[in-house]
Protein backbone atom coordinates (compact mmCIF):
# COMPACT_ATOMS: atom_id res chain seq x y z
CA UNK A 1 0.00 0.00 0.00
CA UNK A 2 1.11 3.32 -1.00
CA UNK A 3 1.32 4.89 3.04
CA UNK A 4 1.78 8.86 3.04
CA UNK A 5 2.35 11.51 6.30
CA UNK A 6 1.71 14.71 6.12
CA UNK A 7 3.59 17.54 8.03
CA UNK A 8 1.40 19.42 10.48
CA UNK A 9 0.11 23.03 9.43
CA UNK A 10 -1.12 23.82 13.05
CA UNK A 11 0.15 27.12 15.02
CA UNK A 12 3.30 25.54 17.22
CA UNK A 13 2.94 21.56 15.87
CA UNK A 14 6.09 19.86 15.69
CA UNK A 15 5.07 16.20 15.98
CA UNK A 16 5.51 14.02 13.40
CA UNK A 17 3.01 10.99 12.58
CA UNK A 18 5.81 8.71 11.24
CA UNK A 19 9.35 8.72 12.48
CA UNK A 20 12.21 6.83 10.34
CA UNK A 21 11.85 3.79 12.55
CA UNK A 22 8.17 3.51 11.50
CA UNK A 23 9.12 3.81 8.11
CA UNK A 24 11.61 1.08 8.34
CA UNK A 25 8.58 -1.55 9.83
CA UNK A 26 6.49 -0.49 6.75
CA UNK A 27 8.87 -0.35 4.13
CA UNK A 28 10.19 -3.92 5.58
CA UNK A 29 6.28 -5.20 4.84
CA UNK A 30 6.68 -4.68 1.37
CA UNK A 31 4.82 -0.98 1.52
CA UNK A 32 5.94 2.48 -0.35
CA UNK A 33 5.93 5.11 2.20
CA UNK A 34 5.34 8.83 1.28
CA UNK A 35 6.68 11.79 3.78
CA UNK A 36 6.47 15.18 3.00
CA UNK A 37 9.73 17.29 3.25
CA UNK A 38 10.14 19.05 6.45
CA UNK A 39 7.80 16.61 8.34
CA UNK A 40 10.77 15.72 10.84
CA UNK A 41 12.34 19.15 11.34
CA UNK A 42 10.40 19.33 14.72
CA UNK A 43 11.43 16.11 16.08
CA UNK A 44 15.46 16.63 14.93
CA UNK A 45 15.21 14.71 11.67
CA UNK A 46 15.93 15.67 8.52
CA UNK A 47 14.40 14.62 5.13
CA UNK A 48 17.69 12.75 4.05
CA UNK A 49 17.09 11.09 7.34
CA UNK A 50 13.86 9.64 5.91
CA UNK A 51 14.62 8.66 2.50
CA UNK A 52 17.98 6.95 3.91
CA UNK A 53 15.68 4.33 4.97
CA UNK A 54 13.37 4.18 1.94
CA UNK A 55 10.69 6.62 2.02
CA UNK A 56 10.46 8.63 -1.28
CA UNK A 57 10.27 13.05 0.04
CA UNK A 58 7.37 15.11 -1.54
CA UNK A 59 7.31 18.32 -1.41
CA UNK A 60 3.53 19.69 -1.45
CA UNK A 61 0.20 18.55 0.43
CA UNK A 62 -1.61 18.48 -2.85
CA UNK A 63 1.14 15.88 -4.23
CA UNK A 64 1.19 13.82 -0.97
CA UNK A 65 -2.45 12.84 -0.51
CA UNK A 66 -2.46 12.68 -4.41
CA UNK A 67 -0.17 10.06 -4.27
CA UNK A 68 -0.99 7.90 -1.00
CA UNK A 69 -3.90 5.36 -0.25
CA UNK A 70 -3.33 5.57 3.51
CA UNK A 71 -2.82 9.36 5.14
CA UNK A 72 -1.33 9.42 8.64
CA UNK A 73 -1.40 12.48 10.47
CA UNK A 74 -1.26 14.01 14.26
CA UNK A 75 -3.70 16.79 14.53
CA UNK A 76 -6.88 16.87 12.61
CA UNK A 77 -6.77 17.76 8.71
CA UNK A 78 -7.05 21.53 7.88
CA UNK A 79 -10.16 22.73 5.68
CA UNK A 80 -7.73 22.61 3.11
CA UNK A 81 -6.50 18.67 3.54
CA UNK A 82 -10.16 17.88 3.82
CA UNK A 83 -10.99 18.86 0.14
CA UNK A 84 -7.99 17.18 -1.40
CA UNK A 85 -9.54 14.07 0.58
CA UNK A 86 -12.10 11.67 -1.75
CA UNK A 87 -13.71 7.85 -1.70
CA UNK A 88 -10.50 6.76 -1.98
CA UNK A 89 -8.16 7.86 0.16
CA UNK A 90 -8.14 6.70 4.18
CA UNK A 91 -6.86 9.23 6.60
CA UNK A 92 -5.74 8.01 10.14
CA UNK A 93 -5.43 10.88 12.71
CA UNK A 94 -6.43 13.00 15.97
CA UNK A 95 -10.32 13.87 14.63
CA UNK A 96 -12.22 15.30 17.64
CA UNK A 97 -14.94 16.12 15.04
CA UNK A 98 -17.21 16.66 18.29
CA UNK A 99 -15.72 19.53 18.42
CA UNK A 100 -14.62 20.62 14.98
CA UNK A 101 -17.89 20.98 12.66
CA UNK A 102 -16.21 22.53 9.83
CA UNK A 103 -13.98 19.14 9.55
CA UNK A 104 -16.98 16.63 10.09
CA UNK A 105 -18.90 18.16 7.42
CA UNK A 106 -15.93 18.31 4.92
CA UNK A 107 -15.24 14.89 5.44
CA UNK A 108 -18.65 14.27 5.21
CA UNK A 109 -18.83 15.54 1.30
CA UNK A 110 -15.79 13.73 0.82
CA UNK A 111 -16.64 10.44 1.27
CA UNK A 112 -13.20 9.31 2.52
CA UNK A 113 -12.91 6.87 5.54
CA UNK A 114 -12.05 8.92 8.69
CA UNK A 115 -10.47 7.14 11.71
CA UNK A 116 -9.74 8.89 14.76
CA UNK A 117 -6.69 8.02 16.90
CA UNK A 118 -9.32 8.41 19.70
CA UNK A 119 -11.92 6.44 19.40
CA UNK A 120 -9.90 2.97 18.84
CA UNK A 121 -10.49 0.94 21.65
CA UNK A 122 -8.62 -1.67 23.51
CA UNK A 123 -9.77 -5.21 25.52
CA UNK A 124 -10.27 -3.58 28.81
CA UNK A 125 -12.05 -0.70 27.47
CA UNK A 126 -8.76 1.53 27.06
CA UNK A 127 -7.89 4.45 24.37
CA UNK A 128 -4.33 3.01 23.28
CA UNK A 129 -3.95 5.55 20.65
CA UNK A 130 -4.87 8.59 22.82
CA UNK A 131 -3.14 7.59 26.14
CA UNK A 132 0.23 8.35 25.23
CA UNK A 133 -0.48 11.86 24.36
CA UNK A 134 -2.98 11.93 27.50
CA UNK A 135 0.16 10.65 29.62
CA UNK A 136 2.14 13.58 28.22
CA UNK A 137 -0.57 16.49 28.43
CA UNK A 138 -1.28 15.51 32.17
CA UNK A 139 2.18 15.87 32.99
CA UNK A 140 2.64 18.93 30.97
CA UNK A 141 -0.60 20.36 32.56
CA UNK A 142 1.22 20.61 35.95
CA UNK A 143 4.26 22.34 34.80
CA UNK A 144 2.03 24.67 32.92
CA UNK A 145 0.47 25.83 35.63
CA UNK A 146 3.33 26.15 37.59
CA UNK A 147 4.60 28.98 35.00
CA UNK A 148 1.28 30.76 35.30
CA UNK A 149 1.36 31.05 39.09
CA UNK A 150 4.63 32.95 39.21
CA UNK A 151 3.96 36.71 40.10
CA UNK A 152 6.10 37.59 36.68
CA UNK A 153 3.85 35.52 34.45
CA UNK A 154 0.95 37.44 35.81
CA UNK A 155 -0.16 34.55 38.63
CA UNK A 156 -0.68 34.49 42.41
CA UNK A 157 3.46 34.18 43.25
CA UNK A 158 3.27 30.78 44.14
CA UNK A 159 5.45 28.03 44.17
CA UNK A 160 4.40 24.39 43.29
CA UNK A 161 6.03 22.85 46.55
CA UNK A 162 6.01 25.84 48.50
CA UNK A 163 9.00 25.98 51.35
CA UNK A 164 9.33 25.33 54.96
CA UNK A 165 6.61 27.52 57.05
CA UNK A 166 4.71 28.44 53.65
CA UNK A 167 1.76 25.78 52.01
CA UNK A 168 2.07 24.77 48.83
CA UNK A 169 0.03 25.16 45.91
CA UNK A 170 -3.45 23.21 46.35
CA UNK A 171 -4.16 21.72 42.40
CA UNK A 172 -7.40 20.62 41.94
CA UNK A 173 -7.88 17.74 39.17
CA UNK A 174 -11.23 17.16 37.96
CA UNK A 175 -11.37 13.44 36.39
CA UNK A 176 -8.83 10.49 37.25
CA UNK A 177 -8.48 9.24 33.77
CA UNK A 178 -5.34 8.92 31.71
CA UNK A 179 -4.60 12.17 32.22
CA UNK A 180 -5.83 13.35 35.55
CA UNK A 181 -3.75 10.73 37.50
CA UNK A 182 -0.75 11.97 34.94
CA UNK A 183 -1.26 15.35 36.24
CA UNK A 184 -1.61 13.68 40.20
CA UNK A 185 1.60 11.97 39.39
CA UNK A 186 3.30 15.42 38.60
CA UNK A 187 1.73 17.18 41.47
CA UNK A 188 2.61 15.14 44.06
CA UNK A 189 6.00 14.70 42.53
CA UNK A 190 7.03 18.20 43.23
CA UNK A 191 5.18 18.26 46.32
CA UNK A 192 1.54 20.11 45.50
CA UNK A 193 -1.35 19.39 48.14
CA UNK A 194 -3.52 17.34 45.48
CA UNK A 195 -7.15 17.20 45.20
CA UNK A 196 -8.41 14.54 42.43
CA UNK A 197 -12.30 13.81 41.38
CA UNK A 198 -13.79 11.54 39.67
CA UNK A 199 -17.03 9.46 39.71
CA UNK A 200 -15.47 5.99 39.27
CA UNK A 201 -15.17 5.16 43.22
CA UNK A 202 -12.92 2.18 42.37
CA UNK A 203 -10.65 4.46 40.29
CA UNK A 204 -10.04 7.03 43.59
CA UNK A 205 -9.87 3.61 45.26
CA UNK A 206 -6.81 2.74 43.82
CA UNK A 207 -5.24 6.31 43.85
CA UNK A 208 -5.53 6.24 47.97
CA UNK A 209 -3.74 2.61 47.98
CA UNK A 210 -1.21 4.25 46.20
CA UNK A 211 -0.96 7.90 47.96
CA UNK A 212 -2.94 7.45 51.03
CA UNK A 213 -3.08 11.20 52.97
CA UNK A 214 -0.79 12.45 50.09
CA UNK A 215 -3.81 13.37 48.34
CA UNK A 216 -7.53 13.83 48.82
CA UNK A 217 -9.77 11.73 46.76
CA UNK A 218 -13.11 12.92 46.43
CA UNK A 219 -16.26 11.78 44.35
CA UNK A 220 -16.93 13.82 41.70
CA UNK A 221 -20.57 15.74 42.35
CA UNK A 222 -21.49 19.63 41.92
CA UNK A 223 -21.45 20.16 45.65
CA UNK A 224 -17.79 18.49 45.64
CA UNK A 225 -16.17 20.43 42.74
CA UNK A 226 -17.70 23.83 44.00
CA UNK A 227 -16.28 23.60 47.63
CA UNK A 228 -12.39 22.26 46.10
CA UNK A 229 -12.19 24.68 43.90
CA UNK A 230 -12.57 27.74 46.13
CA UNK A 231 -9.01 27.81 47.78
CA UNK A 232 -7.59 26.03 44.64
CA UNK A 233 -4.48 27.92 43.00
CA UNK A 234 -4.38 25.31 39.87
CA UNK A 235 -7.38 23.55 38.73
CA UNK A 236 -6.81 20.57 35.80
CA UNK A 237 -9.90 20.35 33.87
CA UNK A 238 -9.34 15.93 32.88
CA UNK A 239 -12.74 14.88 31.70
CA UNK A 240 -12.87 12.64 28.50
CA UNK A 241 -16.55 11.27 26.77
CA UNK A 242 -14.40 9.45 23.65
CA UNK A 243 -15.58 10.91 20.65
CA UNK A 244 -18.15 13.01 22.36
CA UNK A 245 -17.97 17.02 23.82
CA UNK A 246 -16.75 16.71 26.78
CA UNK A 247 -19.35 18.23 30.26
CA UNK A 248 -19.26 21.40 31.46
CA UNK A 249 -18.01 21.35 35.12
CA UNK A 250 -17.78 24.65 35.22
CA UNK A 251 -19.47 27.83 34.75
CA UNK A 252 -19.01 31.04 34.18
CA UNK A 253 -20.70 31.96 37.31
CA UNK A 254 -18.74 29.46 39.50
CA UNK A 255 -15.57 31.24 38.60
CA UNK A 256 -16.72 33.82 40.94
CA UNK A 257 -16.16 31.57 43.87
CA UNK A 258 -12.26 31.19 42.74
CA UNK A 259 -9.79 33.26 44.41
CA UNK A 260 -8.24 35.72 41.34
CA UNK A 261 -5.59 34.85 39.58
CA UNK A 262 -6.46 31.13 39.95
CA UNK A 263 -4.98 28.81 37.11
CA UNK A 264 -7.48 26.78 35.15
CA UNK A 265 -5.84 24.52 32.56
CA UNK A 266 -8.50 22.75 30.23
CA UNK A 267 -6.79 19.33 28.75
CA UNK A 268 -10.19 18.53 27.15
CA UNK A 269 -9.94 21.39 24.91
CA UNK A 270 -9.86 19.37 22.00
CA UNK A 271 -13.44 17.71 23.05
CA UNK A 272 -15.00 21.24 23.65
CA UNK A 273 -13.53 22.13 27.02
CA UNK A 274 -14.93 21.15 30.45
CA UNK A 275 -14.82 24.66 31.57
CA UNK A 276 -17.80 27.05 30.04
CA UNK A 277 -15.75 30.16 29.57
CA UNK A 278 -12.74 27.89 27.95
CA UNK A 279 -12.07 28.32 24.85
CA UNK A 280 -9.29 27.32 22.17
CA UNK A 281 -5.38 28.64 22.43
CA UNK A 282 -2.15 27.94 20.87
CA UNK A 283 1.99 28.29 22.14
CA UNK A 284 1.86 32.21 20.97
CA UNK A 285 -0.93 33.20 23.36
CA UNK A 286 -1.49 30.19 25.30
CA UNK A 287 -3.59 32.15 28.15
CA UNK A 288 -6.43 34.56 28.37
CA UNK A 289 -8.08 36.10 31.76
CA UNK A 290 -12.25 36.13 32.36
CA UNK A 291 -13.38 37.47 35.66
CA UNK A 292 -9.85 37.63 37.07
CA UNK A 293 -9.60 33.76 36.70
CA UNK A 294 -6.43 33.22 33.70
CA UNK A 295 -7.40 29.84 31.75
CA UNK A 296 -4.92 28.09 29.79
CA UNK A 297 -6.14 25.96 26.89
CA UNK A 298 -3.66 24.86 24.58
CA UNK A 299 -5.02 22.71 22.14
CA UNK A 300 -1.89 21.11 21.18
CA UNK A 301 0.10 20.92 24.69
CA UNK A 302 2.14 17.71 23.15
CA UNK A 303 3.44 19.39 20.55
CA UNK A 304 5.36 21.38 22.78
CA UNK A 305 7.80 18.05 23.47
CA UNK A 306 7.60 17.57 20.01
CA UNK A 307 10.40 14.59 20.01
CA UNK A 308 8.98 12.40 22.96
CA UNK A 309 5.21 12.90 21.51
CA UNK A 310 6.27 11.81 18.54
CA UNK A 311 8.02 8.69 19.64
CA UNK A 312 5.34 7.66 21.84
CA UNK A 313 2.77 8.32 19.57
CA UNK A 314 4.29 5.81 16.97
CA UNK A 315 5.17 3.36 19.46
CA UNK A 316 1.04 2.94 19.81
CA UNK A 317 0.26 4.06 16.25
CA UNK A 318 2.33 1.82 14.06
CA UNK A 319 0.50 -1.54 14.82
CA UNK A 320 -2.55 -0.10 13.36
CA UNK A 321 -1.35 1.82 10.62
CA UNK A 322 0.66 -2.02 9.76
CA UNK A 323 -2.94 -3.70 9.99
CA UNK A 324 -4.76 -0.94 7.55
CA UNK A 325 -1.57 -0.92 4.97
CA UNK A 326 -1.12 -5.20 5.23
CA UNK A 327 -5.19 -6.00 4.97
CA UNK A 328 -6.62 -2.28 3.69
CA UNK A 329 -9.29 -0.63 5.84
CA UNK A 330 -12.29 -3.04 4.94
CA UNK A 331 -10.38 -6.75 6.01
CA UNK A 332 -8.59 -4.77 8.94
CA UNK A 333 -11.78 -3.56 10.51
CA UNK A 334 -13.54 -6.24 9.56
CA UNK A 335 -11.10 -8.51 11.49
CA UNK A 336 -10.34 -6.01 14.25
CA UNK A 337 -13.52 -4.51 16.68
CA UNK A 338 -11.21 -2.29 18.29
CA UNK A 339 -9.96 -0.24 15.19
CA UNK A 340 -13.11 -0.51 13.59
CA UNK A 341 -13.95 1.64 16.86
CA UNK A 342 -11.93 4.19 15.72
CA UNK A 343 -13.85 4.77 12.42
CA UNK A 344 -15.55 7.96 12.68
CA UNK A 345 -16.79 9.07 9.11
CA UNK A 346 -17.74 6.15 6.23
CA UNK A 347 -18.74 6.92 2.91
CA UNK A 348 -20.50 9.96 3.98
CA UNK A 349 -22.21 8.48 7.34
CA UNK A 350 -21.66 8.78 10.44
CA UNK A 351 -20.34 5.54 11.98
CA UNK A 352 -19.13 5.81 15.60
CA UNK A 353 -22.15 6.46 17.88
CA UNK A 354 -20.99 8.64 20.56
CA UNK A 355 -20.02 11.15 17.83
CA UNK A 356 -23.25 10.53 16.12
CA UNK A 357 -25.32 11.29 19.58
CA UNK A 358 -22.73 14.18 20.41
CA UNK A 359 -23.36 16.01 17.13
CA UNK A 360 -27.05 15.25 16.49
CA UNK A 361 -26.44 12.93 13.63
CA UNK A 362 -27.66 9.31 12.08
CA UNK A 363 -25.76 6.79 13.32
CA UNK A 364 -25.06 4.19 10.85
CA UNK A 365 -23.29 0.77 12.08
CA UNK A 366 -19.71 0.65 10.28
CA UNK A 367 -20.22 -3.20 9.63
CA UNK A 368 -23.70 -2.41 7.49
CA UNK A 369 -20.70 -0.56 4.80
CA UNK A 370 -17.90 -2.35 5.32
Amino acid sequence: MKVGALKESKNNEYRASLTPSSVVDLKNQGHEVYIQSGLGHGINFEDEDYSKVGATIVNSTEELIAVSSLIIKVKEPTEQECLLLNEDKVIFTYLHLAAFPIQHKLLKESNSVAIAYETVTSPNNGLPLLAPMSEVAGRLAILAGGQYLLKSSGGKGILLNGVPGCKQAKVVIIGAGVVGINALITAVGVGSQVVILDTNIDKLRELDKLYGNRITTLYSSQYNIIHSIKDADMIIGAVLIPGGKAPKLITKDMLKLLQKKTVIIDVAIDQGGCFETSRPTTYDNPVYEVDGIIHYCVANMPGAVSSTSSFALNNATLPYILQLANHGYRKACINNIYLRQGLNIMQGKVVNKTLAESINEVYVDPIELL
